[in-house]
Formats: C-alpha cells, structure tokens, sequence
C-alpha cells in the first residue's frame, strides 16, 4: 500500500469517526428534548401566598410578571385578588407588609386578610398603601379574570366573563370560546360565544363567510354586534357586505326599540307598584276619615328605620331580618299612628286646614326625633340574597329581582287589605262609617274606634312600604318627604277612597312618568304629570272611580 493510498484511508477513518460523533451527539440532544432529565422536568408550583407576596415592592413589570404567575395558581382565593386589583382596591399595610382588602368605615379603614378573609384590623388611610396598577396591567387583568370566570360553575359568572371577552376579539380569545362552546350548557352563554365567533369571523378574507356571519348577528343584541356592524358599514367598499350589514343592523335596531318599550313598561310598573304601596294606606284614611296626613311619608320612614334596626340586630341573617321587619313596622307604624289620631286628630275632624298644619308638624317632630336617635346621615340596609341581581332576559333588557319582588308584594298587599275591607267586622265597620257615618252611630258602630283603627290600618301600611323602600334607597329622616305629594296624586287621580281606583291610579302613573322621562327629562317627567292631574280633575274632581262616602258628598 503506498503512502498516499494510507493518507487517504486515515483521512476516511476520520471523517467516520468525526459522523458517528455528530450523530451520537444529535442522537442524545434529540432525546432530551423529547424527554428532558428528570431533575429538569419537574414543574415549579408556585403557591398563593408566595406568589402574592411579591405584589408590594418592584415596578409596574416586575408586578406584571407577578400577576402572570398569580394566574397559574390553582386557588379559588386569586379571582377576588384579581378583581379588587382591577378596581384598586387591593392595598398593603406598610409596617407589616400584609395584603389585605379594605373597607372605609367612619373615616377609617377596615382591613381583611387575602390569604384567610379575616379582620386584620382598623387603620387609618396613611397606614395603608395601594397596589397601583396602569393601564397595560389592567388589560391584563381584565383578560386573566375574564378567563378564571369561564372555569366558575355559576352561570352568571361565566356569563359575565364572555361578555368581557367579547370586548376584545382575538385569536386567543376565539380559542377560548371555542373550547368553551363544546362543553356549555347553558344555552344563553352559547349565544354569546356564538355572536363572538360571527365577530371574528367577520375579518375573514372569504366573502361568504362574512355573509354568513353577518346575517347570524341579525339575531344578537349583544352591543359588540351593534358597534361591528357600524364599523362594516362605515369602512367596507363591497357593495354587497354594507348592504348585508345594514339590513342586520335595521333587525337590531327593530329588537332594541321593542325591548326599550318593555323596558320602559317595566320600570313604570315598577315605579306603580311602589306608589301603589306608598298610597294605598292614604287612600284609607284620607277616603274614609277625610283627613290630610302630611305625617304619612314618616310613617313610611318609621318603617323604613324598623328595618333598619332589626338587621342591626340581625347581621347574619339578612333574609331572616326582612320578613321579621314587615309585621314589626306594620305595629310600630301602626301604634304611631294610632297615637296620632288619638292625641291629635281627632279633635280637628271637619277640619281638613288644621289636620294638614297639624300633621305637618307631627311630620317635623319624627323627623327631628328620627335625627336625635339614628343621626342625620342615611343609613343603609342590606338586600337580601334572593333579592340581589337580576332576571336577565337578553343582553339589552334585564329585570332586577328587588323591583320584581316589591311589584308582587305591593299585590299581595293590596289583595290582603282588600279582604280586610270585604271580609273582616273592621271592614264592615269601616266601610259603614265612610258611607254614612250618622246611620253608622245609629246602628251601634262605635265611629270612635272605628276612627283610630283605620288610622292605625292605613299608618300600619305605610310602614309596610317602608320596609319595601329600604330595599331600593338608603334609609333617612328625609325619605318620605320624596314620596308623599306622589301619594296624594295617586289617590286623588284614582278615586278617594277606591282601592280599585289607587291601583290604577298608581300603575298608570307610574307607567306615564317612565315614558315621559327618555325625552323630558325626569324633573320635567313630574311636572307634565303633576299638570296632568290638575287637567283632569277639572273634569273629574272625583278622581277615576268616584265612591260616595262623607268626604265626596254633595
């Protein structure tokens, strides 16, 4: 073999070995990276609390990060912290660095702990220091909240979280829908993560698609839809899209302007239904005793208060606290009432000028009296659970549960006390008393006792309707001030007297004022109303339903 024969061999060797080297080697860094080394494989679990305590000192990145890996933790105690970070509510007390949640009372701060929700005691506001966030943080937040609410098992919650994805359509964000839609039940979400999809897909570069889809958002309310559609019209040149486009936008609109009727037929049955309350009791005592009781709108405000007083006593059991106070400010408005009429109104019967100075300075004295003992600011009584949220019908008309509930009882109200009046030897009385009160006297009726009853009936009732106001306003000395010329309205226009006639009256009010307000303004909406009714009673001086009784008679 000559030498250059076994240059050329070693050269050869070499090369070999120098391949089976590179293929061993990318043999082995191919093996890694499919199956890394166990020590390198081993997910970091971070927990709440180490994650959380990080949120108190670096920048706006250095929180950033903080918050994208609060996201990764499993626990139920990172979508409240989420949420009240958003809101900048989330702070720190400075000398322990604790992060707790707070609460303003009084001046002062009531904390509670974000790692077990317990008091973490009263500060004032330069103890504390808030977890700031900016504008890119909230982003973020709102997207990670939006995506921890689609893993909660209450509707409501996941509901709320597609809405907020809706807001901001990616690719990401159809992803997520689209896992979401193969697993949802409840067939309103699945709506919404439809109409989220057509949104997307409205950015398609095939044109039948984008019919397609704008044709599907002809049946979404969704207002994300609406604002699209604007957009497609506005920017497109295709002749064909924008025609799609405003004929979907035309059926939207068509939806909106019938769910805005309801809407306000709602709200104006709403508003009866309180008047309702409110009047039902003066119809009683103004119709049967012909007296003007100015005191009428505290009477309602003792009932209020009454309500406020058991949930103080109550606080774990607001539900509970809610059916306690209606017969309890039924009595203490009741007994009031009766004292009243005992000490005051009855030596002033014919009198109807004196009864009203009268009781508009009983009505100053409660006032004054509710200030000397609850003080002059308003007070504010909880809703029950049942009574919270709303009954949503679709994304544009949504029915609130407290409205609802005080629409029914306002009913059953009425209801009981006309079977009192039908039914009852008082309603008997009553009823013979108001007719004629002579023949009443000469038939054993004692008009004296009748008189206090029904005075303390109606006061009764209005207190009931306090119990009802507390769950739509804050609670003050000033609450039935707002309410009594409405009363007096309501029973005029319906009838003095006439239950039937305080119904409608109050219903018909109620609705007339809502419909006013989009266009006149609510202030306005009043005056229109108020003039209304002096209209009418130049024709009708007796109101809808005329009843014969001694405060109408010729």
């Amino acid at each position: 073999m000559t030498l250059s024969s076994r240059k050329n061999i070693q050269i050869l060797l070499s090369l070999i070995f120098i391949a089976m080297l590179s293929a061993g080697y990318s043999a082995a860094a191919l093996a890694d990276s499919i199956e890394p080394k166990t020590e390198t494989s081993v997910a970091i679990v971070i927990s709440f609390e180490v994650a959380t305590a990080s949120l108190t000192a670096g920048s706006y990145s250095d929180r950033e990060q903080v918050i994208k890996k609060l996201y990764t933790v499993d626990d139920e105690r990172v979508l409240p912290v989420l949420q009240q970070m958003l809101k900048s509510k989330l702070y720190y007390i400075k000398k322990t660095k604790q992060l707790v949640f707070i609460k303003k009372i009084d001046g002062s701060y009531k904390t509670t702990s974000i790692l077990n929700n317990e008091d973490a005691g009263l500060f004032e506001k330069n103890k504390l220091k808030k977890v700031k966030v900016n504008n890119k943080l909230r982003r973020l937040l709102r997207g990670y909240i939006a995506q921890l609410g689609l893993k909660s098992t209450d509707d409501a919650v996941r509901k709320a979280a597609v809405k907020q994805l809706l807001k901001n359509i990616n690719a990401e964000t159809i992803a997520v829908l689209q896992v979401l839609d193969k697993k949802e039940t409840n067939s309103s979400i699945k709506e919404l993560v439809a109409a989220g999809v057509s949104i997307w897909n409205l950015s398609s570069n095939d044109k039948a698609t984008q019919l397609a889809s704008i044709k599907a958002l002809s049946k979404s309310l969704v207002p994300e839809v609406k604002l699209k559609l604007q957009e497609i019209i506005e920017d497109t040149e295709d002749a064909t899209i924008k025609k799609a486009a405003i004929s979907s936008l035309k059926k939207i609109d068509s939806k909106i302007s019938i769910f805005g009727f309801l809407e306000n037929l709602v709200f104006g049955l709403s508003l009866g239904s309180v008047l309702l309350l409110i009047a039902v009791g003066l119809a009683i005592t103004f119709g049967v005793m012909g007296v003007i009781n100015m005191a009428h709108g505290e009477l309602m405000m003792l009932g209020a208060y009454t309500t406020f007083v058991v949930q103080q006593m109550l606080p774990n059991h607001i539900t509970a606290s809610i059916f306690i106070s209606i017969p309890l400010a039924f009595l203490v408005a009741g007994a009031f009432g009766v004292a009243i009429e005992r000490f005051v109104i009855r030596y002033l019967y014919g009198r109807p000028l004196e009864t009203l100075l009268a009781t508009f300075g009983i009505s100053l004295i409660l006032q004054q009296l509710v200030r000397s003992v609850f003080g002059p600011t308003n007070q504010a009584v909880q809703t029950p659970a049942f009574m919270s949220g709303s009954l949503e019908i679709n994304s544009i008309f949504a029915i609130t549960y407290n409205r609802l509930y005080i629409f029914i009882f306002a009913i059953v109200v009425l209801l009981l006390l006309m079977l009192i009046l039908k039914k009852t030897r008082l309603g008997l009385q009553v009823r013979a008393v108001s007719q004629n009160r002579t023949m009443a006297k000469a038939m054993g009726v004692k008009s004296e006792w009748v008189d206090a009853m029904t005075f303390g009936l109606g006061s009764g009732i209005a207190g009931v309707a306090g119990v009802a106001l507390s769950q739509l306003t804050n609670v003050g000395p000033n609450l039935g001030q707002a309410y009594i010329i409405d009363s007096f309205m309501v029973v005029v226009f319906g009838g003095v007297g006439n239950l039937l006639g305080t119904f409608v009256g109050a219903m018909s009010l109620g609705v007339f004022n809502k419909f006013l307000e989009p266009w006149s303004g609510a202030v306005l909406a009043k005056i229109l109303v108020l003039v209304f009714i002096i209209l009418f009673i130049q024709k009708r001086p007796r109101g809808l339903f005329p009843k014969k009784g001694r405060g109408v008679e010729d």
